[in-house]
């Protein structure tokens, strides 16, 4: 698995913890206007967001779980219980695909690129 450093008990990670709030309120307020699209993809985003905090890792993964359950796709709340499963372990232990969308549709162990605007809240520079 890539991993990139992520600094989460220091100021970067008040700031990375604030942008996957919102990323998840995003999703809330998308759910709310009826756009599932939008709603899926913010919550993309905040699964990129939250791989390396545990907690917040679990929250997205739940939360997309209820989203394809309100969708009735059957392949994608099989894929977000297997996720459940994985997502506490990857983030301790830093073996997570970085960039990863988190969705059944792309595989829970393949790496993508990290969107630039999320970029600076994920690495320390090292692997840039």
């Amino acid at each position: 698995m890539a991993r990139t450093q992520t600094a989460p008990d220091s100021g970067r990670g008040a700031a990375l913890r604030d942008a996957w709030q919102a990323e998840r309120s995003a999703a809330r307020s998308a759910r709310a206007a009826g756009d599932p699209a939008a709603e899926w993809h913010h919550l993309e985003r905040a699964h990129i967001l939250s791989q390396p905090l545990a907690g917040s890792h679990l929250k997205t993964h739940a939360d997309m779980l209820g989203a394809a359950a309100r969708r009735r796709d059957g392949r994608e709340v099989a894929g977000q219980l297997l996720r459940l499963v994985l997502a506490v372990p990857g983030s301790l232990t830093g073996r997570y695909p970085v960039g990863n969308t988190g969705g059944a549709d792309v595989s829970a162990f393949r790496p993508m690129p990290i969107p630039e605007d999320l970029r600076a809240l994920l690495t320390t520079g090292a692997d840039t």
